[in-house]
């Protein structure tokens, strides 16, 4: 069983905004809840919303023992033996992008922080980028290695918080589908500026706050009779510790010193709904802003 210790939050993590002025949405338990809510049991963590900048946050934060508790999980236990295969259009929008915002197709050094199999790593690489990266989970930065045949010299093990590069070393560096899983996001984000150049480009996805299933996902547990929420999973798989508005960066720009210099919001997949609703659906997240996932790009003054 997982052990965890509990950190009460008191500002919001990214605008610095108190947190006895936010809204507590409700409960998030330490496993998946599932339809029948009403007759789950176990640990369970307030799920809060700044309204300030509108990140969801859980309050206390759990924060476990071994890092390894939540990633040190074999990826064969995640994914199936195609995973290891890399599609040739793998990471292409966002190395197109890349290049677009940094006005150039060549020497372009990047870093893919939570790089995992290492598989956007040889994307970029068969780009022309000289690419880096950092993992945190074990098997994972063992997989990359010896099954992905990522150079062990440019892929280092560890967490972000006790990695360092030079400063102003990289000209793009991309967080992926990492930036939720950051305990201390803000600060992570403010030591990458640091390794980037003046003019460089950081990349980040992370799951919306304003996305429009969770918000009926999370009503319908209301009729049910629970106070229970579907936002983040701080003690079980995916282990997403926060959801993010545009504002939650709108807001950090002036105190870090970079731009949000370009942003969208990707519909993804359709939950928990018929399938005829889904192009209905779909449509209406597109229009209105509000799909799963946000992704930025941000530019260091």
């Amino acid at each position: 069983m997982k052990q965890y210790s509990f950190k009460d939050v008191s500002v919001c993590e990214m605008c610095g905004d108190p947190t006895a002025n936010h809204k507590v949405l409700g409960q998030r338990l330490n496993k998946t809840q599932g339809f029948r809510a009403k007759k789950a049991t176990g640990i369970s963590v307030s799920v809060v919303k700044c309204t300030n900048c509108q990140l969801i946050y859980s309050n206390p934060q759990p924060i476990p023992f071994d890092l390894q508790d939540h990633y040190g999980t074999p990826p064969e236990n995640y994914w199936k033996e195609e995973y290891f295969v890399l599609q040739p259009d793998y990471f292409s929008t966002q190395i197109d992008t890349a290049k677009q915002l940094l006005k150039r197709e060549t020497n372009i050094r990047a870093l893919d922080i939570g790089a995992g199999l290492g598989k956007a790593m040889i994307a970029m690489q068969s780009k022309g980028f000289d690419v880096y990266g950092l993992e945190p989970s074990v098997p994972f930065h063992e997989r990359a290695i010896s099954k992905m045949k990522i150079d062990s010299s440019k892929l280092k093990l560890g967490a972000m918080e006790e990695i360092e590069y030079e400063d102003a070393y990289f000209d793009f560096i991309s967080f992926g589908a990492v930036f939720e899983h950051l305990y201390e996001p803000s600060k992570c984000l403010e030591k990458a500026l640091r390794w980037l150049k003046p003019n460089g480009i950081i990349h980040i996805e992370v799951p919306s706050s304003n996305w429009l299933i969770g918000k009926f996902a999370n009503l319908f547990y209301q009729l049910s009779g629970t106070n229970y929420v579907t936002n983040l999973s701080p003690m079980h798989a995916p282990f997403h510790l926060y959801e993010f508005g545009l504002e939650s960066f709108q807001k950090l720009a002036p105190v870090l010193h970079y731009e949000v210099e370009k942003h969208y919001f990707d519909v993804c997949s359709v939950y928990h709904f018929p399938k005829v609703w889904h192009p209905l659906l779909h449509r209406y997240m597109k229009a209105t802003d509000t799909g799963m996932q946000l992704t930025v790009y941000l530019r260091k003054k």
